[in-house]
């Protein structure tokens, strides 16, 4: 498709940083590094993985009210998404129940594991919190958090 084997090396650089950002496994704390350092443009590598980041919220949200419900028929699903949803309510939830708005949003913006918007949106559905808020904190904390990765690895690049 592509004569010139750099642009197919970008473009294949921007989908894989893109399917990183929208994964549960790595989610843009991945996916920004991984396009920065393959030498991807640094600020549209930001744009993809942010807009990706983002987009987990609607579709997690879709998935916990159509699919799940579902799901949780069968026990090979059941047990560990109950295992999930304890560990996304003891991890989170006081902290979220006290703090609300801004609980949910620090909670995202913390780029480690265990926290983003996977789950700040399971947190949101256990919690019941109003969904337009929960998305509005949950893309306040991914853009943060992606700010705080898209930086350090721009520093770290540069240092070396």
């Amino acid at each position: 498709m592509f004569a010139n084997p750099k642009i197919k090396g970008l473009l294949e650089d921007f989908i894989i940083s893109f399917l990183w950002s929208i994964s549960p496994f790595g989610e843009a704390k991945v996916g920004i590094p991984y396009g920065m350092l393959n030498g991807a443009n640094i600020y549209i590598i930001f744009f993809i993985c942010l807009v990706a980041n983002i987009l987990v919220f609607p579709i997690m949200m879709f998935f916990l009210d159509h699919i799940n419900r579902y799901l949780l028929r069968f026990h090979w699903y059941k047990k560990p998404a109950i295992f999930v949803a304890r560990r996304a309510k003891t991890g989170s939830g006081s902290k979220i129940r006290k703090y609300g708005f801004l609980g949910l949003t620090f909670f995202v913006m913390i780029p480690l594991p265990g926290t983003g918007v996977y789950a700040g949106s399971i947190a949101t559905y256990i919690f019941k919190m109003d969904r337009s808020k929960a998305f509005i904190a949950n893309s306040i904390g991914i853009a943060v958090s992606s700010i705080i990765i898209w930086v350090t690895t721009y520093l770290s690049m540069t240092s070396v």
